[in-house]
């Protein structure tokens, strides 16, 4: 069901619909290299195709789970040799460009500068983080957005009466909410979901006869396969919800649990990480600070290692954060001053502890009267910094575990007014 022409291309309106900017470089029989970043399956791949097809550039493919530096560097060799005289150079599409290591990548340079080739590629991630800036100095950068409903709703007509196999069968899709949902924009997922159930059916108890597909067959077939693991949709977000509660739970043999299933899944590493640095942040903050410090060290590490070792440093660093001590207090304090701001609006800096430039700010009292807390013994002196509006307001609060009572009584004793307990 992979479009072969712009015309059947479904989505992405804004880039190669009629008149739209890509459209008209292709048109004027222009390619140049770029980035094409977006969720999966709204069409990353077949652009690239489509777009070299049009313009009848050779078409070379990497993907960086399979590939490395001496594979890159063939290609760009099989590219170069295949030019002749001022033809243009061939398109190299790399899928997961993301995945791809500084030396990958700064492999592609020479390449892509001399006009060996055009580099297409294609990213899940956003690429001022991942793709090295001389790199993506020398590429158009297109965003493409998840399927809308009225794209699936074509994408699933043309599936049911062009597929050589389907258009054999008597279907009718009777509900459709749950197939779009699980998709969740993801026409390769859609595809995947109504082969599934489809096939399950059949297999089943409808050899041939009318099979009518309805949510709630969607939804046994997918839950029943715990292959299908959905980035994007319900079951994503109830997997990483019973990943995240997990570890703020305490329960290490959960939170692995849950992991794997993502690992599993397919989820990317990238994100899970991610989760997993504002987990540390958010429910194991001051309790215990190292927590942040080592699911940074995990992210970076699973960006330096890639797959499958990372799921190594996922479980370590899962296991660790399940196991440390707990503490929201870090969270629930800039809650609580985000309030006090919408609630109270931009309040004045108090005139003591104003920054006094000039002359003239000195005289209007800009710094007055600051107590500098190094001249103070043990570095600190009793002093108000917030607005008079809310001077004495107290927004953290300690949490009742080891380390945050040692600073709930350090607090205590500079603070006698504000933490006295």
């Amino acid at each position: 069901m992979r479009p072969q022409t712009l015309d059947d291309y479904v989505g992405q309106e804004d880039l190669v619909g009629p008149g739209a900017g890509l459209r008209r470089l292709i048109e004027a029989g222009t390619l140049p290299s770029m980035i094409l970043w977006g969720p999966p399956g709204v069409g990353k791949t077949t652009l690239a195709r489509i777009l070299s097809k049009l313009l009848e550039r050779p078409f070379y493919s990497l993907s960086a789970v399979h590939s490395g530096v001496k594979e890159v560097r063939e290609t760009i060799e099989k590219a170069g040799k295949a030019r002749f005289f001022n033809s243009p150079p061939p398109v190299l599409f790399l899928d997961e460009i993301h995945r791809f290591s500084k030396s990958q990548q700064d492999s592609l340079l020479g390449a892509v500068e001399e006009g060996v080739l055009t580099l297409i590629g294609a990213t899940t991630e956003n690429p001022s983080f991942e793709v090295i800036s001389p790199l993506l100095s020398r590429c158009q950068v297109y965003v493409l957005k998840p399927l809308e409903r009225h794209h699936l709703e074509l994408l699933l007509e043309r599936a049911l009466t062009r597929d050589p196999y389907l258009r054999e069968l008597d279907i009718e899709v009777k509900e459709k909410e749950a197939l779009f949902r699980y998709s969740g924009g993801d026409a390769r997922k859609m595809y995947n979901a109504l082969e599934l159930v489809i096939d399950a059916e059949r297999s089943r108890s409808r050899p041939s006869g009318r099979l009518v597909i309805t949510d709630e067959m969607v939804t046994r077939h997918l839950q029943e396969n715990l292959a299908i693991y959905d980035k994007q949709g319900e079951m994503h977000y109830d997997i990483i919800s019973a990943f995240i509660k997990s570890v703020r739970g305490s329960d290490p043999n959960a939170a692995v649990y849950w992991l794997a299933r993502m690992v599993e899944g397919g989820e990317k590493p990238e994100f899970i990480a991610r989760r997993l640095v504002i987990l540390a942040a958010e429910d194991i903050g001051l309790a215990n600070p190292n927590a942040l410090l080592l699911a940074q060290s995990a992210f970076d590490a699973v960006h330096q290692v890639g797959w499958p070792e990372s799921r190594i440093i996922l479980s370590e660093i899962t296991i660790y954060l399940a196991t440390s001590p707990k503490s929201n207090s870090a969270y629930m304090a800039i809650n609580k001053a985000q309030e006090t701001v919408r609630k109270e609006g931009d309040l004045s800096v108090p005139l003591n502890i104003r920054n006094a430039p000039t002359r003239l700010l000195e005289q209007l009292g800009y710094g007055k009267d600051y107590k500098y807390a190094h001249s103070y013994d043990g570095n600190f002196v009793e002093e108000e910094f917030l607005p008079d509006k809310i001077r004495g307001l107290r927004l953290y609060d300690p949490g009742n575990n080891p380390r945050e009572k040692e600073i709930a009584e350090r607090l205590k004793k500079w603070w006698k007014g504000k933490y006295h307990y």
